[in-house]
């Protein structure tokens, strides 16, 4: 009456643990098909550059952005040299406007006196620049003539 029950499922095509198998086990498993893999490394190839480009066009934004504060402090930096061996009979003051001129005979004048406000003394003199000094001592050039590059 004890008989031992024997499974007609061949044991070659039986798993003890369903979840391991690489194919659905039976009916109502959730459907398995094998992935494209050139799809998807395609797709991710894709994804990884246009990620390194869009990085790569912000760090070369910066870099521009970098390159052009460099010029403009070069820039101040040579007009103010220039300014510091012009003629000034004054203490100029930080934040403060001033006029830069150039003598008949050559030499750079700094005044405060602005080129409308020159009597007949003044027309010995050409007018360069409006400038202001800022706090690192540096000079900035509010207005110029065209002529006049550091």
């Amino acid at each position: 009456m004890n008989e031992e029950f024997i499974n007609p499922i061949d044991p070659d095509k039986i798993t003890e643990n369903p979840h391991s198998l690489e194919y659905a086990h039976h009916a109502g498993s959730a459907l398995i098909k094998p992935e494209d893999q050139g799809k998807i490394k395609g797709r991710a190839l894709s994804a990884m550059e246009y990620q390194t480009d869009m990085q790569l066009n912000q760090i070369y934004e910066q870099m521009h952005l970098l390159a052009e504060q460099a010029k403009k402090l070069a820039d101040r930096k040579k007009i103010s040299e220039l300014i510091y061996t012009a003629e000034m009979r004054f203490e100029p003051l930080i934040n403060h406007t001033y006029f830069l001129y150039k003598k008949e005979n050559g030499i750079h004048l700094l005044s405060l006196v602005a080129p409308s406000q020159w009597g007949i003394s003044g027309k010995t003199l050409t007018y360069l620049a409006t400038i202001k000094l800022l706090a690192d001592h540096t000079w900035e050039v509010i207005d110029r003539i065209e002529a006049f590059n550091s």
